[in-house]
């Protein structure tokens, strides 16, 4: 079983430190969550317009109202070699795929999480100007449901951070966008972060699919 990055057997001061990151962070998205309700000009005043790279851009979300660029993790839409994928608990590569075409094109594959399941991306960079994330997933038991987290490189160790549950339905639909504490982390560590997407299945068996972050917000 392929283990989560993580800080063994801390020392109690980085330990402590770590809390205090994680607290940090945690209070940040409180505060992140609120600029949704605040004017467009204000929110442009808090999200840097650079990028950590040069990933293409599209609108997989246009249909459903979220004219937002992202682009697609790597790897995110199951379809090739899941390199970089830290896979525990039975999560695998399936058949079976969401029927948007989101990524450009349907797809053949989607990735299983059975009930207790664990599927964490390959690191990726972000900085302020990655604030959401979404995906598509649908449910195979009445009970399914995903707690989704964050998990961040930084100078003091890694810091997972939990960005909801996502409840969901037996069809596929896209996820609601989720916050990813960029701007928090940008402030805490000085500019960029490492960060990896960990989704792990809590009751019942469900699937997700063509996952994708914003690093354009407008």
């Amino acid at each position: 079983m392929p283990a989560y990055p993580c800080i063994s057997t801390p020392r109690p001061q980085r330990q402590r430190r770590l809390l205090g990151f994680s607290l940090a962070i945690a209070s940040a998205l409180t505060g992140l969550a609120a600029t949704a309700f605040l004017p467009a000009a204000a929110q442009a005043a808090l999200i840097s317009s650079g990028a950590c790279n040069e990933a293409g851009l599209s609108q997989p979300f246009q249909r459903w109202g979220d004219s937002n660029s992202y682009e697609l993790v790597p790897g995110g839409n199951f379809e090739g070699a899941l390199s970089g994928w830290s896979l525990s608990g039975g999560a695998q590569q399936v058949p079976g795929s969401e029927p948007y075409g989101a990524s450009g094109s349907v797809g053949a594959y989607s990735l299983a999480l059975p009930a207790g399941a664990s599927a964490q991306t390959p690191y990726t960079c972000v900085n302020a100007s990655y604030p959401l994330f979404r995906f598509f997933a649908r449910n195979n038991s009445l009970t399914s449901d995903v707690l989704v987290q964050f998990v961040y490189q930084t100078p003091l160790g890694t810091v997972a951070v939990p960005i909801g549950t996502v409840l969901l339905s037996g069809g596929w639909q896209p996820s609601l966008p989720m916050l990813t504490a960029s701007v928090a982390i940008g402030a805490l560590t000085g500019g960029t972060s490492q960060v990896a997407l960990r989704f792990t299945a809590l009751l019942g068996s469900s699937q997700i699919d063509d996952v994708f972050i914003d690093p354009r917000m407008r």
